[in-house]
């Protein structure tokens, strides 16, 4: 029978365990059981460092697949009376009764404490709903009931990370973070990145940074705009590097909030280098590129199996005949994969031009994707030969991302409420 059962919430009111970490780094652990509720609770075992023994007569592929990787060891047997030898620790997940009582009752001879999962009160632990965060570890106990300690985890978990609730304790140490802020959507970025925006002292952001973002900052919070909007005004490259120099100098903790990703066409490493250079501290947010998440939350994957095996970025900000560009125009042509152009709203003409010339089909699918992720998103649909007057009829304006290939076409996953949708 496999062991899969789920963990049971009968507890009575109150909660009398005693909440405690343990050290159980290179220290024996053994699981009875191998199905989806002894799974969950492996990661954070193997996490810990733990030396994971797993019992059970059947285990889930994930199971296996750590067993495998060398994260644990596997016996694929029942559990037998002794197994808890030179164990610090134990869990029962099976969905056997019998055997989970037996293995409580081997672990209290050997004053072993031991969870149960299938009835909490039946075991001598309880495990909490746990979380980390900051170099913290986070654990709340109510008593057994699992759903109602892991509402309020989540619930403490994302106060910290927005910043609604802050470790006023933790020392800032000066330096700067470049984080990249997503798409557009402030729910986008990533849980590192808005945790450190949370603890920052200035801000410098871009006009594509989510400005939801800097509303929630404090008002002690300094906000510099380096907003670098296309073919208008824009703050030089140079007085951007000086304002995170000077800031981190001056003793703050300084957050560079860049959309999308601040290496994706963001200039972030150009930043990094200038900071380096002048002995300041850096530290790189990854953040959700646009060229991948805005056509996907428009319906349209950059990859799909059998259609395409590659998909292409490119910056839309030079012209195809400009002796700068270091684009070759006539091999992007003969792919046959997805092509997504960035800041190319201006010259999309010339770039449908190139690939025609090139040799890409006419009737090559092509989306516009203007604000992705905002409410404000439009979808406009056309091909190669008539996309830059599709363009042009829609008064599509940047921000926006352009989408070319097979995928482009596709329609399953595409939001109802698009505007512009005709070819």
């Amino acid at each position: 029978m496999p062991h899969t059962s789920a963990a049971s919430d009968e507890q009575p009111a109150g909660d009398p365990n005693y909440l405690v970490g343990l050290d159980l780094n290179g220290r024996r652990v053994v699981v009875v059981g191998g199905g989806t509720v002894a799974q969950r609770r492996l990661g954070l075992l193997i996490a810990s460092g733990a030396d994971v023994h797993v019992i059970s007569r059947e285990a889930t592929p994930a199971v296996e697949g750590m067993a495998t990787s060398g994260q644990i060891t596997l016996e694929l047997r029942g559990y037998a009376d002794g197994d808890l030898d030179g164990a610090w620790y134990a869990m029962t997940c099976t969905d056997e009764p019998e055997t989970n009582a037996a293995v409580v009752e081997e672990a209290t001879r050997r004053r072993i404490f031991c969870v149960r999962a299938d009835n909490a009160r039946l075991g001598t632990a309880v495990t909490p709903a746990t979380a980390r965060y900051d170099g913290m570890s986070l654990g709340v106990l109510a008593g057994g009931q699992h759903r109602r300690s892991a509402a309020v985890r989540n619930a403490l978990l994302e106060a910290l990370q927005s910043g609604v609730v802050t470790d006023d304790s933790a020392p800032v140490t000066p330096g700067v973070a470049l984080v990249g802020g997503g798409p557009g959507d402030p729910d986008l970025i990533t849980v590192r990145g808005r945790r450190l925006l949370a603890r920052a002292n200035l801000v410098v952001a871009d006009r594509l940074a989510p400005p939801e973002l800097l509303a929630e900052l404090g008002p002690e919070v300094e906000v510099v705009d380096a907003a670098k909007i296309p073919y208008g005004r824009a703050m030089a490259q140079e007085a951007i590097n000086t304002a995170l120099i000077e800031g981190a100098k001056a003793g703050k903790f300084v957050v560079r909030l860049k959309g999308g990703d601040p290496y994706v066409f963001g200039r972030g490493y150009e930043e990094l280098e200038a900071c380096v250079d002048a002995g300041i501290p850096v530290t790189v947010v990854p953040g959700v590129t646009s060229a991948i998440s805005v056509p996907a939350l428009a319906g349209i994957p950059v990859t799909h199996r059998g259609v395409t095996h590659e998909f292409v970025v490119v910056s839309g900000h030079i012209a195809p005949d400009h002796p700068d560009s270091l684009v070759d125009w006539p091999a992007l042509a003969k792919l046959r994969g997805t092509l997504v152009l960035l800041m190319a709203v201006e010259r999309i003409d010339k770039f449908a031009a190139a690939l025609l010339a090139g040799g890409r089909a006419a009737d090559t699918p092509v989306t516009i994707v203007q604000e992705g992720s905002l409410r404000t998103q439009r979808i406009v649909r056309a091909d190669l030969s008539t996309v830059a007057d599709r363009v042009r009829a829609e008064g599509i304006r940047p921000p926006a991302i352009i989408v070319i290939g097979p995928t482009a076409g596709f329609t399953a996953g595409a939001p109802e409420n698009t505007a512009a949708e005709a070819h």
